[in-house]
């Protein structure tokens, strides 16, 4: 069994992320730049330049403590700029790599990401009619299993996985399960297993169609379950850059797994927010917030802090709480599904319709 090596990121990823930066206002820097270095002197730190030289700039000094770089981290460096996009880079206790970013730059790229769910939507369409006919292909070909990943990142909502995580910490993902992760019976199919954070994870999905192809997939040889069969005949093993190379490919544009746990947080989170459509009070819509987010967060094996901040698009929440989300997305959904988007389900389009609402509203704002 042979494992596809992933392509190292290359200079048109670099220049976007430069531009990034500049268009936040602050300057893309690497941790191999000359730097600042923490050291230990008995119970304390003092900060020392590239050429060896003690910080006692004032205004730096504070800029270090509001890190809050925490004491285990070794190796650490620090940005000597105020406006670096990366603050501060060490190693934690268990020698994994850890980052503190400028907010400025934290704000910008939650604001870009959350912007691309846009696009994903409008992008989802075809996304699906792509992997309905790779399902339908014979055999297990690279392109079929690739799509099978697929339609369960939408279907079930996990996470893509990570082989270093798979390997360190025994936790696992999508496309790193074994197949004693998967139990089949007829149409239903059930993953079992311990993910991020140490947290075990059940996801049934019934589905006699993908059932057969998983079931073909789980008899080839070695541990990994999704695999397909080359043009040498031999089993290879997905990776996540595989699946997010592919989802890029027939959505046309840059999307990655996350998208697809982004896109279904918003989702769910405007459908249960739906539930909570009246309040007599701030304080009792704030309230259905808190539990709307809590339902979410418990279908995407998240704390509702990190399904808030990382899953679920701002402005549904901002639209629940000024009671404009229904009246916003019911107006719209109808000509969404009308505009070549009739794969989308009615809730999605009413997001969809929505998001495009709140964006087109928000650049009329900026204009005047």
């Amino acid at each position: 069994m042979k494992r596809d090596t992933p392509a190292a990121p290359g200079e048109a990823a670099l220049s976007e992320s430069t531009a990034a930066a500049k268009s936040a206002g602050l300057r893309y820097v690497h941790d191999y730049q000359p730097g600042i270095a923490r050291r230990k002197r008995g119970k304390h730190f003092h900060y020392v330049d590239a050429d060896g030289h003690a910080i006692q700039d004032a205004d730096t000094l504070a800029r270090i403590k509001s890190l809050a770089i925490p004491p285990a981290w070794a190796d650490v460096w620090i940005c000597v700029h105020p406006r670096g996009h990366l603050q501060a880079t060490g190693r934690d206790a268990r020698g994994r790599k850890q980052y503190r970013y400028h907010p400025r730059w934290r704000s910008h790229r939650d604001e870009s990401k959350y912007d691309r769910i846009l696009g994903f939507g409008k992008a989802l369409p075809a996304i699906r009619r792509a992997v309905g006919a790779a399902l339908q292909l014979p055999g297990l070909p690279r392109e079929k299993v690739l799509a099978t990943v697929v339609y369960l990142l939408e279907a079930t909502m996990m996470r893509i996985g990570n082989e270093e995580y798979a390997r360190t910490n025994k936790s696992f993902g999508l496309t790193t399960l074994h197949d004693r992760h998967v139990r089949l019976d007829g149409g239903k199919i059930e993953f079992r297993f311990r993910g991020k954070s140490g947290v075990h994870h059940a996801v049934a999905v019934e589905d006699r169609r993908l059932a057969s192809i998983i079931r073909r997939i789980r008899d080839l040889p070695g541990q990994e379950l999704f695999q397909y069969i080359g043009d040498d005949g031999l089993p290879h093993a997905i990776g996540s850059s595989d699946v997010n190379e592919y989802l890029q490919a027939i959505a046309g544009e840059d999307y990655t797994a996350k998208d697809f746990r982004t896109w279904s947080g918003t989702v769910l989170a405007a459908v249960a927010l739906r539930e909570y459509e009246k309040f007599d009070s701030e304080a009792q819509a704030k309230r259905n917030v808190v539990q709307a987010i809590e339902a979410v967060a418990k279908k995407l094996g998240n704390t509702p802090t990190i399904c808030r901040k990382c899953y679920v698009h701002p402005s549904v929440i901002e639209c629940y709480l000024d009671g404009t989300m229904l009246k916003a997305a019911r107006s719209r959904a109808k000509q969404q599904l009308q505009d070549g988007l009739h794969a989308l389900r009615p809730e999605e389009a009413a997001v969809l319709a929505l998001l495009q609402h709140r964006l087109q509203a928000s650049a009329a704002s900026d204009r005047r």
